[in-house]
């Protein structure tokens, strides 16, 4: 099953109509029917004192690979929001490139629920989050 939304147009969505995530370079890499797989390229802005990568910044890619894995299963929903989210930082991440791999668990008419898993550049799981979306009803 081929995804209803393209890496391209998703991350048209992130230049045009998510200003934080465009500024911060979040860009996705791949997405297929079942999930996501989201950048944050590296940038001294990310870091927090103690030379680690910043958790907002890693609470905001989590959210934005989710929001990737939802439109990706199903097309430009852009109404869909976070409902709930929360993640698990395992350990420091060095200042370098964090990747998202997000998973649909479940996908209902009204929720959908996502993991992500956030990896550094060496493939080392540094966060782990859940989250479920709300998908807009369609309006008669």
């Amino acid at each position: 099953m081929s995804p209803k939304l393209d890496v391209d147009a998703f991350n048209t969505i992130v230049r045009e109509e998510l200003p934080f995530a465009h500024a911060v370079g979040i860009t996705a890499l791949s997405l297929s029917a079942t999930g996501a797989v989201v950048l944050l390229p590296f940038d001294d802005q990310h870091l927090r004192p103690g030379g680690t990568i910043s958790g907002p910044s890693i609470f905001c890619l989590a959210d934005v690979c989710m929001y990737a894995a939802v439109l990706a299963a199903l097309g430009p929903v852009k109404q869909a929001v976070t409902t709930n989210l929360t993640i698990d930082f395992l350990r420091r991440p060095e200042p370098g490139p964090l990747t998202a791999e997000g998973t649909i668990l479940k996908l209902g008419r009204r929720l959908a629920v996502i993991r992500v898993d956030v990896l550094d550049a060496s493939r080392i799981l540094v966060a782990h989050a859940t989250g479920t979306y709300s998908i807009p009803t369609a309006r008669g």
